[in-house]
């Protein structure tokens, strides 16, 4: 299209210069503001398509974004999109790039794999080439069911209250038959990975597939090792669960396994700060007195045994952990502000370690 606009530009000037114009300050104004009528449209299209050089992202920094394009949507409110979620730098851009090159009505329903500060141009060769993209979500260990939830519907997939609705009753295996205390449950079992799934999947059928990926990481070997520890596969993943949120570090885990271990055989609450946090609305960075006067069966601060379920959905490291416990005498753990955990034996060690490392 440069090559097009100059050529018309080149031929302009060349058929005003053999225009049998009178010599009159009229003609000569004339012929200007022809030509500076192409230049500005020359100098639009040099800002308009030579411009169009996407963000600065920097190699490997590259940050993938899912664009669902509905149907009926114009290209004015697919600009807007774009730039809301940081895939382009301006709807204004794009509009004119797209009505210039009678692209505006050819975008397709669909969802796109883009990326945060993508060529404008490229982004419009994605919308009507029509490649619908699948969708790819990733969930770390440790998180919980209303996170996943958060997550998927930042990500454009379903619904976050539809998923934990959904996730409150979901149990397709007998494993996972919860406690009627249990707030999902499905909570411990949604397995930590990366999914991909087609748009408008819907939220059974993502639970059912990290739930199935649970279920295909669960070995003969670990429910026997489970059993060996007088722990069926729910109460395993509960206790896996509050390892999980307790260890920032690997050779954390299967001392902080034991420790609950221990507890548990001397009939000692576990005092797990986890359990409390999953019954607040935001993750504090201390738990309070008043935080373990919270009354549900979930604080373990104020009822013995384990919770009425998981409080996180644990990858295969914790759960290792609970049926490999380190060998120690350990009743007490604390973390410091780096989140390295100090043990001790007895209530007047931790204390001191506590007013050491907090």
């Amino acid at each position: 299209m440069l090559d097009w606009l100059t050529d018309l530009l080149d031929k302009s000037i060349k058929e005003m210069q053999q225009m049998d114009l009178p010599d009159t300050s009229v003609a000569r104004r004339v012929l200007f503001v022809l030509l500076a009528s192409l230049m500005a449209v020359s100098g639009l299209f040099c800002y308009v398509f030579l411009g169009d050089r996407g963000g600065s992202v920097a190699l490997g920094e590259r940050l993938d974004v899912y664009i669902t394009v509905q149907p009926g949507m114009t290209a004015s409110s697919i600009g807007e999109l774009l730039e809301e979620r940081g895939v382009i730098g301006s709807r204004h851009k794009f509009w004119l790039i797209a009505k210039l090159g009678g692209e505006e009505g050819k975008f397709k329903a669909g969802t796109y794999h883009m990326y945060v500060n993508m060529p404008i141009r490229e982004a419009i060769d994605v919308l009507i080439g029509g490649e619908v993209s699948m969708l790819r979500f990733t969930i770390p260990e440790g998180f919980t069911v209303n996170e996943i939830a958060a997550r998927l519907e930042k990500e454009g997939i379903v619904s976050a209250k539809e998923f934990k609705d959904k996730a409150r009753h979901f149990g397709p295996y007998r494993y996972m038959k919860a406690s009627r205390q249990a707030i999902y449950r499905a909570e411990g079992f949604l397995f930590p990975d990366t999914y991909e799934v087609e748009p408008g999947t819907s939220s059974e059928a993502i639970l059912q597939m990290m739930v199935r990926n649970f279920d295909d990481k669960l070995t003969d070997e670990m429910r026997e090792k489970a059993s060996k520890h007088d722990l069926s596969v729910y109460e395993m993943v509960t206790l896996a669960s509050l390892v999980e949120k307790e260890a920032r570090f690997e050779e954390d885990r299967p001392i902080i396994a034991q420790v609950f271990f221990k507890r548990l055989e001397i009939n000692m609450p576990l005092q797990s700060d986890t359990t409390i946090q999953y019954l607040l609305d935001a993750p504090k960075e201390d738990v309070t007195y008043a935080d373990t006067e919270i009354e549900s069966p979930y604080n373990t601060y104020q009822h013995y045994g384990l919770p009425p379920g998981p409080v996180a959905n644990p990858g295969l490291a914790s759960i290792e952990a609970v049926l490999n416990p380190a060998d120690t005498d350990y009743l007490y753990f604390v973390a410091d502000r780096a989140g390295h955990n100090h043990y001790t034996k007895s209530y007047e060690e931790h204390l001191e370690v506590v007013n050491r490392v907090r």
